[in-house]
C-alpha cells in the first residue's frame, strides 16, 4: 500500500479512538496525535498528553494499538512526546463544537491569551447549556485538571469549561 494512502487510512482509524476522561471527543479532535510514522519495522503513533501527568495517556496507548491490530496493523508502537507542550489550539473546531454539545464550554481564545494568569480581566466564558455570556467562575479546578467549573448567571445551571493551555 502506498505510504500516503496508508498513512491517511491510519488517521482515519485514530479518528474512532475516544478520550477516556472526555468521550464524545477522538484524540484526532484534542490534537494530541502529533504525527504516524512508517517504516519496515512497523508504524509509530507519536502522541503528545493534554499534560504531562494525564492519566489517559495509558489508556489512550492500549485504544491506539487495540484499533490498529483490529484493523491488521500488528507492529504498532507509541511514542510520547512532551516538548512542545499540548496547547488548546491544537483542538479541532469539530471537537470543539462536540464539547459544546456535550455540556462542556470549548476553550475560548488563544493560548497566548495570559491575562488571567497575569490578574487582568476574567474571561467570558459562554453557557453551553443557553448561551448566555452572563457566567461566572466557580473554581480554576474542574470535575478534571483540564477544567474550570463555571456557572451560568441566566439558567444558574454549573458547567465545565475546558481550559486554555
Amino acid at each position: 500500500m502506498e505510504t500516503l494512502t496508508k498513512k491517511s487510512e491510519i488517521y482515519n482509524l485514530l479518528e474512532q479512538v475516544p478520550d477516556p476522561e472526555v468521550p464524545v471527543l477522538t484524540i484526532i479532535d484534542l490534537g494530541i496525535v502529533r504525527d504516524v510514522n512508517i517504516n519496515d519495522d512497523g508504524i509509530e503513533v507519536v502522541i503528545t498528553p493534554t499534560y504531562s501527568g494525564c492519566p489517559a495517556m495509558d489508556m489512550i496507548a492500549v485504544n491506539i494499538k487495540a484499533i490498529m491490530q483490529e484493523n491488521g496493523y500488528e507492529n504498532v508502537s507509541i511514542k510520547l512526546v512532551l516538548s512542545p507542550a499540548w496547547t488548546t489550539d491544537w483542538m479541532s473546531e469539530s471537537g470543539k463544537a462536540k464539547l459544546k454539545a456535550y455540556g462542556i464550554a470549548p476553550p475560548v481564545g488563544a493560548t497566548s491569551d495570559k491575562r488571567l494568569l497575569l490578574g487582568g480581566e476574567e474571561r467570558l466564558v459562554c453557557c453551553p447549556l443557553c448561551d448566555s455570556n452572563n457566567t461566572r467562575l466557580i473554581s480554576q479546578f474542574g470535575s478534571t485538571a483540564c477544567k474550570s467549573l463555571y456557572q451560568c448567571k441566566d439558567c444558574l445551571e454549573p458547567f465545565d469549561y475546558f481550559k486554555c493551555h
